[in-house]
């Protein structure tokens, strides 16, 4: 991914759908995933004879970096989160854990550009 310009509310563009083009776009809109980022890909990819788990490695990070390039929606998923851990009131708290499932599945939708 080359430097590309942020999107509406100062988000960064989707990268294409690829390794490289998403770790290129973690390391530079969302340095705090690139550790982890790396160590599962040497983890369960960089050595596999079998590209069976590329689609859920790319899946689960396509999500990761969805949520992390906004910053204020990632900020929302965790208070509701956190919110959810400290609710004594199980409804209130299972609504709260539903609530932030969703945003984080409404983030992963995004395609390449978004």
């Amino acid at each position: 991914m080359t430097t590309a310009a942020l999107g509406a509310g100062g988000v960064p563009p989707m990268p294409d759908r690829t390794p490289k083009a998403l770790r290129a776009a973690i390391s530079q809109h969302a340095p705090k995933l690139l550790v982890d980022f790396d160590r599962h890909w040497r983890r369960d990819i960089a050595d596999a004879y079998d590209l069976a788990p590329v689609p859920a490695f790319m899946a689960r990070w396509w999500g990761e970096y969805a949520l992390a390039r906004n910053p204020r929606l990632e900020a929302q998923v965790h208070r509701l989160e956190d919110g959810a851990d400290q609710e004594p009131d199980y409804d209130r708290a299972k609504a709260m854990i539903e609530e932030a499932g969703r945003l984080r599945r409404d983030a992963a939708k995004a395609e390449p550009g978004q």
